[in-house]
């Protein structure tokens, strides 16, 4: 099984968040144990290149996801414009344009509550730089099921809404420098790895 024995890396991010996913994703090795599902928040009625950029500053394939793509580790899953993406217990992704949530399509609230109850105990959720709310109330299923959740920090934030919202729920497990995601993303995985 793809997942069987590790996490599925499952990050958001609005304004800031090319960078922030640029350094995120270089920092990760090729052989990186682990698949990870984003949503950028981008203009809805435009063709997205974030697939092409992020691909050529990271080791780690990637990829703009289709529904039906299959969840392998070291691939990153870019949302499309306009559609939620979720992840399936199959260890499939599946789009949707379905409402808005917090004014936004796609969101990480959705992409974060799929993947919670598809893998419990096996989510690792993001939280990065971003105006307003993204990404709250989906963390806080993650860790109703047992995940782990992240939030950057304010000082590496260029728009601190999105990290300070999930902070604010109480059930964030690490606030860390954009530099220090990557690494701790390393630890995580690899102890489950080795279980």
């Amino acid at each position: 099984m793809i997942i069987e024995n590790n996490y599925i890396i499952v990050l958001t991010a609005s304004a800031g968040g090319l960078k922030a996913l640029s350094t995120i994703l270089s920092d990760l090795p090729k052989d990186f144990p682990a698949p990870i599902v984003v949503v950028q928040h981008l203009a809805p009625n435009y063709p997205s290149m974030m697939a092409e950029i992020l691909g050529r500053r990271t080791l780690l394939r990637v990829k703009q996801a289709e529904a039906g793509d299959e969840l392998y580790p070291g691939t990153v899953y870019i949302a499309p414009p306009n559609q939620h993406v979720l992840v399936n217990p199959d260890c499939t992704l599946s789009l949707s344009s379905g409402e808005k949530v917090r004014h936004v399509r796609p969101a990480g609230d959705v992409l974060f509550q799929s993947a919670a109850t598809s893998f419990p105990k096996q989510i690792i959720a993001v939280v990065l730089t971003g105006m307003d709310y993204d990404g709250s109330n989906g963390i806080q299923t993650v860790k109703q099921m047992g995940g782990i959740v992240i939030a950057q920090n304010e000082a590496t934030c260029e728009f601190f809404s999105m990290p300070q919202a999930a902070i604010k729920t109480g059930v964030v497990d690490f606030i860390l420098p954009l530099e220090a995601i990557a690494p701790n993303l390393l630890n995580l995985v690899k102890v489950a790895v080795n279980l």
